[in-house]
């Protein structure tokens, strides 16, 4: 005869394990498009926290002595798990940084587009960078190894023992902003060069020739330049996609590594 008996206890620990991982699928990337319903994303958390609570072995009870404390324990679980996922997600958004600048370049960038993952107004190459880098996470598995990162953290950080390092989680973050710009200029660099380079021509030209109006052909070829570029180097987008992960690991290890 199967045996569902459950301590009150071990129903308090299935929802500290919850309540991270709810915390992490409602923030990280894929995992939390907007499109996606809210019954799919629920029934996957606690799908995910069933399988996490079979094969954890609790390593020192949750001890607590009021509900206040018990509510301080589930509240550093749910930032903990939003900590985790944000380290992933920010990483994604240096694609919409990089598709932002360059339309800014082309003169694209009065035209918006709503995203239906993150039902936000993006740029046009900005949503074209998304979708590859989208493509690009579900067939590299990428997925699985977000997840994966989710359950070791449990091993490193167990329930109820999270505690914040802020200076180090401040450092962090610093450090993170700086590649946020670098690596979001190096994905756009053939772009912003070239453009660069047209603009030099095209002074050089405006005072070679001054009856012609540079103005309005300059418009024209920039944008004609910029979807060239964009349609030659689209290519790369794999390594830049590759660069992207590994900011993204080291990004979480940092983070929970400071919550240890």
């Amino acid at each position: 005869m199967l045996n569902l008996a459950f301590s009150i206890y071990d129903l308090e620990y299935f929802l500290l394990i919850l309540v991270r991982v709810s915390c992490f699928v409602y923030i990280c990337p894929f995992f939390s498009m907007k499109n996606t319903p809210r019954r799919v994303r629920i029934a996957l958390s606690v799908f995910i926290a069933g399988l996490i609570y079979t094969s954890l072995t609790p390593i020192d009870p949750v001890i607590y002595d009021s509900v206040v404390t018990y509510a301080v324990i589930v509240l550093k679980e749910g930032i903990a798990g939003l900590l985790i996922g944000l380290s992933a997600n920010i990483c994604s958004t240096v694609f919409t940084f990089a598709g932002a600048v360059a339309d800014m370049e082309t003169g694209l960038s009065m035209v918006q587009l709503m995203d239906p993952a993150s039902q936000e107004q993006i740029s046009i190459t900005g949503g074209l960078y998304n979708y590859a880098y989208s493509m690009i996470l579900i067939a590299s598995g990428m997925y699985r190894y977000l997840l994966g990162a989710l359950a070791d953290t449990y091993v490193l950080i167990p329930v109820g023992h999270v505690n914040f390092n802020a200076s180090g989680l401040m450092e962090t973050a610093v450090v993170f902003l700086a590649d946020y710009i670098l690596i979001g200029f190096r994905i756009i660099l053939p772009i912003f060069a070239t453009m660069m380079m047209l603009n030099a021509i095209l002074g050089v030209m405006a005072k070679v020739s001054p009856q012609m109006n540079m103005f309005a052909i300059g418009i024209q070829l920039k944008v004609l330049t910029g979807l060239t570029v964009l349609f030659l180097t689209v290519g790369l987008m794999p390594k830049a996609s590759d660069m992207i992960f590994t900011e993204m690991k080291k990004l979480m290890v940092s983070f929970v590594s400071n919550m240890m």
